[in-house]
C-alpha cells in the first residue's frame, strides 16, 4: 500500500504476482494493491511504472484505488512503503473490528535493510529502478518467509 497507488505499490503488486506465478503457488495468494488517499482512484500506474516492469518482462491491468475496511478484515498482511504509510493504515485498521491484517513495512524484508521505499514519483528513471530492485528483494523474502 502506498499513499497514491500508481507508482510503488502496483510496482510490488505486480513483482509479487510474478514471483507467485514463476513459483506456480500463485492460487494460494490473493494479490492487490492499495492507496491511503483516494487521490488518483481508477488511474493507471505512472507510465515509467509501467515501462520499468515492461523493462523487466512484466505486465500489469491495475487500477488505483483506496484501501477498504473490507482488506483489513480479508487480508492476512498489508504491506505499506513508508513510515507515514504505516501511521495511516494502523489508524484506519483501529476503526476496524476484526481487523486480520498484519500491517508492516515491505522493508522489513530486505536482506539489504533498507526500510524505507521511498516515492520515485518526483524522482528519474533511475529512482523506479530502485524502487523495483527493492520489490523484489523484499516480495522474495516475504515469500520465502510465508511459506
Amino acid at each position: 500500500v502506498s499513499l497514491g497507488n500508481i507508482c510503488r505499490s502496483p510496482i510490488a503488486e505486480a513483482v509479487f504476482r510474478k514471483l507467485v506465478t514463476d513459483e506456480k503457488v500463485e492460487n494460494k495468494w490473493m494479490t492487490d494493491s492499495a492507496a491511503v488517499s483516494d487521490w488518483n482512484v481508477g488511474r493507471s500506474p505512472d507510465a515509467r511504472a509501467l515501462s520499468c516492469l515492461r523493462n523487466h518482462g512484466i505486465e500489469t491491468a491495475h487500477k488505483a484505488r483506496q484501501v477498504t475496511k473490507d482488506d483489513f478484515q480479508t487480508f492476512d498482511y498489508i504491506l505499506c512503503m513508508d513510515e507515514s504509510n504505516l501511521r495511516d493504515l494502523k489508524r484506519k485498521s483501529n476503526q476496524v473490528k476484526d481487523c486480520k491484517a498484519k500491517i508492516e513495512l515491505l522493508g522489513t524484508y530486505d536482506p539489504q535493510k533498507q526500510l524505507i521505499i521511498e516515492d520515485p514519483y518526483y524522482g528519474s528513471e533511475k529512482d523506479f529502478e530502485t524502487v523495483y530492485e527493492q520489490c523484489v528483494r523484499c516480495c522474495k523474502a516475504f515469500l520465502e518467509k510465508s511459506h
